[in-house]
């Protein structure tokens, strides 16, 4: 099956969406024995029906089949018709397993995949409905039985020392020596190709010796006789017996996988988890014991799987998410015994831990201390007040009585002398409270300043700890592409924000695969060019100038300006003319385009062009900037500059309707006051030149659905934010100058609010909104293609009806489909990811219909659309539900709940949709 460039962009949304919901059902699926009420199987019905969506969107039938099957289970498991039993489960798992690794394959291999896995697709749907006819099957065992039941199933291939679901805290203790036993070996198997020494060999015959007897303490046979093949062969190895070769330690290298799999997994789910991985870990130990023909097989598997090895680790592997956010946090740290936890409170997630040292918890407590000794002054600058307070009322008691005393003849001058006496005695007193008020201000400023300094370390972690998968990546796809490859890291104890850290794995990821595929040369190759055999890709990383700065540099063969300039007047993104004046740095930009690729191929591993994308979107998110350069021959390097931390930004504050607002400084290209006579007017939008560029103006306040200043200026303030390829220029009322504030995230109830980021207060208390650069772009795209802006100066003129569709759905593909269609036909289109945010979209902007889903998280459409009907400034916007569900009893619930139209997916196409939202608002005009 061919697909063209736009099907290809929709399936990698689909394979966004697919790798998000199956972490959903991964999740749940491991719990749900334990809990089937409707509460908690509903999230996964939903992740389910939304997978199927999606599939049926992008016409992957195997993929719509299974999810479809999960989803049918999982309601009759909802209904109670049906028992999660742990065969059930293990079926569950497996068929998400499945829809998990056709997320991870590139999109333009998918369908192949499908075809290629067709019988693997058979056989899932017919070990789903065994399961649900096992599981449905009345179940007549007491307690207790029902535990002997539930252990002899988990253990397929029972241990030869049977472990009881109830001594838990046990394989607890395995999981953790799992943990620290696979991250050093990964380590130090990496070092053994390099160097067979027997002091690099020792530490991991150890650490194997130890995973060994975890597993014995805890009766896991299987996993006893994998490590104890893994020791064999590495004192084999120690005593000089063998010399591993690159096969060898692949094999060592996937048997550690299975273990650090093992050590993500909550306690009750490893015994099922090992008996689902018997089959590979039997071929494993035959393997390390030397049987060729098994050894080949297996590597044959584990090669076959390493080209999407940049994708499992971006995605963490299904198994790891299994955990969730909370060990996620807690991982990032060493286990030492100097740390200790604590709840990370600005998490919208109030379970999630972060790890800091005891040193560090330490120097908190003393800054906390000295706090509260310095708040207990007060008291005493209080008593100093009233002090002062008495005093001036004794000198305005004495100024009354003058007059009184003046009347009955006392000497003026004598009188006065008494009164400056007073005061003389008042400013005393006022001078020495003064110098003890500023000692204590700077005192106090002292302390806080160290607390913040404290905390802000606290959230710090070395830059080490976020490539820790780096290492094996190269090593694995350089072996897979048959290249040599060193891979170095420069500055690995740079202090790095950790939530800048966790987003930065995946632009590495990106930028490391593009380098080891495409940049660097096979080892013939880089001979005949006069290089060494062995490529070189380098990671820096370092603060620069109060930001924090990480380049990802090789030696490859780079890639030539000329050929860039030839793909963009290919893809006709700039004329051939403009084309040949951009320069090197305008051309680099291009790189960073959605889609925009110069691989000559597109591979399994990269070539795709959505990578770079991926690297720009989550520099500009966290408020930094990104630049490639490129010598042809030589090399190519992507240099990344974020700020240290994302706890304290540096804004400007301007006034929009009279509120102030803040903007981060980062994304700001330039401020400027303009005259009202430079404003230029060309196709009834107004422009500025700047910088020897034209900038459209837009009104902020407009943007902002704020009302528009009537204040008339001398001049028209301006602020330029851009994208990659456009510049807009923002219309405020006034500049108050830079602050650097303290971010606070919203709280998550209201959901997404458009064109805001997050919160601040301003030095006297005062709460500041932080504007969310990205979505004002977008705000402003949707405005100047709704052509609706209003006009600046002295030729604003009121705006003009426009028809506004809010489109509502969990389902990125559904939602970017309806988008480009609706937008396509000359509709302005707002996008909400639930009912919830669409109900605070729809009550801070302005919309003439609303288009949504029935099944979604946190308010479904039902919910969204009695509530919306049950609003007096609403209830008129007509609503339209588009659903999978086609059966009457649907239909007549949407209808029911106030929908003035009920679509459903199944039958959708472009003229059913467009058609059904010409009955209900009429067409664009034209």
């Amino acid at each position: 099956m061919t697909r063209d460039m736009g099907d290809l962009s929709m399936l990698e949304l689909f394979r966004m969406e697919a790798e998000n919901h199956t972490k959903v059902l991964f999740s749940g699926l491991t719990n749900l024995a334990k809990d089937q009420s409707p509460e908690f199987v509903e999230p996964l019905i939903r992740a389910a029906s939304s997978l199927k969506g999606a599939a049926r969107i992008v016409g992957l039938a195997d993929a719509i089949d299974v999810a479809g099957t999960i989803e049918s289970s999982l309601e009759l498991c909802r209904s109670g018709e049906i028992n999660a039993s742990p065969s059930f489960v293990n079926a569950m798992i497996s068929a998400t397993e499945f829809l998990s690794n056709l997320a991870a394959v590139e999109v333009d291999e998918m369908d192949k995949w499908l075809e290629n896995n067709s019988s693997v697709h058979k056989d899932i749907l017919a070990s789903l409905q065994k399961s649900e006819d096992a599981a449905s099957e009345p179940a007549a065992q007491n307690e207790s039985e029902t535990e002997s039941v539930i252990v002899a199933e988990i253990l397929v291939d029972p241990p030869k020392e049977n472990v009881s679901l109830a001594d838990l805290s046990m394989l607890d203790l395995f999981r953790m020596e799992a943990e620290s036993h696979s991250q050093s070996l990964t380590a130090g198997l990496l070092e053994l190709e390099k160097n067979q020494s027997y002091d690099k060999v020792e530490p991991l015959m150890r650490a194997a010796h130890s995973m060994k007897g975890a597993a014995r303490i805890v009766g896991l046979a299987d996993a006893v006789d994998l490590a104890h093949a893994m020791e064999d062969l590495l004192v084999s190895c120690q005593k000089g017996n063998v010399k591993l070769n690159g096969d060898q330690i692949d094999l060592l290298l996937a048997s550690t996988d299975i273990y650090g799999e093992v050590s993500h997994l909550a306690t009750d789910a490893i015994q099922g988890f090992l008996a689902a991985k018997k089959p590979i870990m039997d071929m494993l130990e035959s393997g390390l014991r030397g049987n060729a023909s098994d050894s080949k097989k297996i590597l044959s598997d584990i090669r076959s799987s390493i080209v999407n090895t940049a994708a499992e680790i971006e995605t963490k592997s299904a198994s790891s998410e299994l955990i969730g956010k909370v060990v996620s946090d807690i991982k990032n740290e060493p286990a030492t015994d100097d740390s200790l936890s604590f709840v990370n409170n600005s998490s919208k997630n109030d379970d999630a831990f972060v790890r800091v040292s005891a040193g560090n918890l330490n120097r908190l407590m003393a800054l906390a201390g000295e706090s509260l000794v310095e708040s207990g002054r007060l008291g005493k600058f209080a008593s100093s007040l009233l002090r002062l307070k008495y005093g001036q009322r004794d000198i305005m008691k004495a100024i009354e009585e003058s007059v009184e005393r003046v009347a009955k003849g006392e000497s003026l001058p004598y009188i006065i002398s008494e009164i400056k006496a007073v005061m003389t005695e008042n400013q005393k007193l006022l001078a020495t409270y003064a110098v003890d008020f500023d000692t204590y201000r700077r005192r106090s400023d002292n302390i806080s300043g160290r607390l913040y300094n404290e905390v802000v370390a606290s959230r710090m972690r070395p830059f080490s700890d976020g490539g820790l998968g780096l290492p094996r990546l190269v090593r694995d796809l350089a072996r897979s592409l048959g290249k040599k490859v060193d891979f170095v890291v420069e500055g690995e104890s740079t202090a790095v924000d950790r939530d800048i850290l966790e987003r930065l794995e995946a632009p590495l990821n990106h930028i490391i695969r593009n380098s080891v595929d495409h940049g660097i040369e096979t080892a013939q190759e880089r001979i005949a060019a006069g290089k060494s055999s062995k490529g070189t890709i380098k990671v820096i990383a370092g603060h620069r100038a109060g930001m924090l700065f990480i380049e990802v540099r090789d030696d490859g063969r780079g890639i030539d300006p000329e050929q860039i300039r030839a793909k963009v007047v290919e893809r006709k993104l700039a004329p051939g003319r403009m084309a040949a004046e951009m320069s090197h740095s305008e051309l680099m930009d291009f790189l960073f385009l959605p889609g925009f690729s110069t691989a000559g191929k597109v591979t399994e591993i990269s070539g795709r062009g959505v990578g770079l994308d991926v690297v720009h979107s989550m520099v500009q998110d966290v408020g930094g900037t990104v630049r490639a350069d490129s010598v042809p021959g030589e090399g190519m390097s992507f240099s990344m500059q974020l700020p240290l931390t994302l706890s304290v930004i540096r804004t400007l504050l301007v006034e929009i309707s009279g509120e102030p607002f803040a903007l981060p400084l980062s994304r700001i290209s330039r401020i400027a006051s303009v005259l009202p006579g430079q404003l230029k007017l060309v196709e009834d939008r107004q422009y500025v030149a700047l910088d020897n560029a034209n900038v459209g103006l837009i009104p902020a306040s407009q943007v902002l659905g704020t009302e528009t200043s009537k204040k008339e200026e001398e001049t028209v303030k301006v602020v330029v934010i851009s994208d990659r390829m456009n510049k807009y220029g923002l219309v405020v009322d006034d500049f108050l100058g830079e602050q650097e504030l303290v971010v606070r995230p919203l709280d998550y109830r209201f959901g997404k609010v458009p064109d805001i980021n997050s919160v601040a207060l301003m030095p006297d208390g005062s709460p500041v909104l932080i504007l969310d650069a990205e979505d004002l772009v977008r705000s402003i795209d949707n405005l100047l293609s709704g052509r609706r802006l209003s006009k600046v100066g002295r030729d604003a003129v009121k705006k003009g009806p426009v028809q506004h569709i809010l489109v509502v759905d969990d389902s990125l593909t559904v939602r970017e489909v309806e988008r480009k269609l609706l937008s396509n036909h000359g509709y302005e289109v707002g996008t909400a990811v639930d009912g919830m945010d669409g109900f605070n979209a729809l009550v801070t902007g302005n919309y003439d219909l609303v288009v949504t889903d029935v099944d979604m998280p946190r308010m479904n459409g039902l919910e969204l659309t009695r509530k919306i009907k049950a609003d007096p400034d609403l209830k008129s916007i007509p609503v339209m539900m588009v659903s999978y569900k086609d059966r009457e009893e649907d239909k007549l619930k949407g209808l029911e709940a106030g929908a003035d139209y009920y679509l459903t997916k199944s039958s959708f196409h472009d003229e059913t949709l467009l058609t059904a939202v010409e009955d209900l608002i009429g067409g664009v005009t034209k």
